[in-house]
């Protein structure tokens, strides 16, 4: 005879992650390089996380580029599809500000460890990772924003884990909470990495009239 019975199971305070694939990417992508190149040599670019790498300057969804437009779609349809994927808010009744900006890493670049303050989502999209034999070149890595967890380690439990990396394709791109610490390993190929990374922050409707 069983003495004890499950009645519910819950997974409290989850981290969500959202993975997406661009259909066609190669022709998005090579204008994106051309793009971001042209952009690159004029200007010198802006320091955040970025180590040795370059960081364009300003909101790259406002350059007329054909490309960056079709770009800020794909994002806003992802970021619009996730949130309704867990809010009980219709993000459509909401103002959505999109902010972008391209990371071109050489070879040794890279990001340390950061977070976006006061944006709902961030996200990035890949439009170049070179193919190495190191297995971390070029991988993002998430790390567990809650605390105090080194004593499950011994339940090897995944719910759990410390951190996950993951190493998006060309043409993936992948969405988290902006509170998520998040950094990417040295690039370690002699080819350039190239990411378009962006936050995107809700807000109430601003009223007419």
């Amino acid at each position: 005879m069983t003495l004890i019975e499950q009645t519910k199971y819950e997974k409290l305070f989850s981290t969500p992650l959202f993975s997406f694939e661009v259909k066609g990417h190669e022709t998005i992508n090579a204008e994106l390089i051309k793009e971001g190149k042209r952009l690159r040599d004029q200007s010198d670019g802006t320091a955040k996380s970025n180590r040795g790498g370059w960081h364009s300057k300003g909101n790259l969804l406002n350059e007329k580029a054909q490309c960056f437009s079709f770009l800020s779609v794909m994002v806003e349809t992802a970021v619009l599809q996730s949130t309704r994927r867990i809010s009980k808010v219709d993000p459509d009744t909401l103002d959505l500000k999109l902010f972008a900006w391209m990371n071109i890493n050489p070879v040794g670049a890279f990001n340390s460890p950061h977070t976006h303050p006061g944006a709902h989502w961030s996200g990035v999209y890949y439009v170049s990772q070179p193919e190495v034999d190191d297995e971390k070149a070029g991988r993002i890595e998430f790390l567990d924003p809650r605390s105090d967890l080194p004593n499950w380690r011994i339940l090897k439990a995944s719910a759990f884990n410390l951190k996950k990396s993951l190493k998006p394709q060309p043409g993936e791109m992948v969405l988290f909470p902006s509170y998520l610490v998040h950094w990417v390993y040295p690039n370690t190929a002699d080819d350039e990495r190239i990411t378009i990374a962006f936050n995107a922050t809700f807000s109430k409707k601003s009223k007419k009239g």
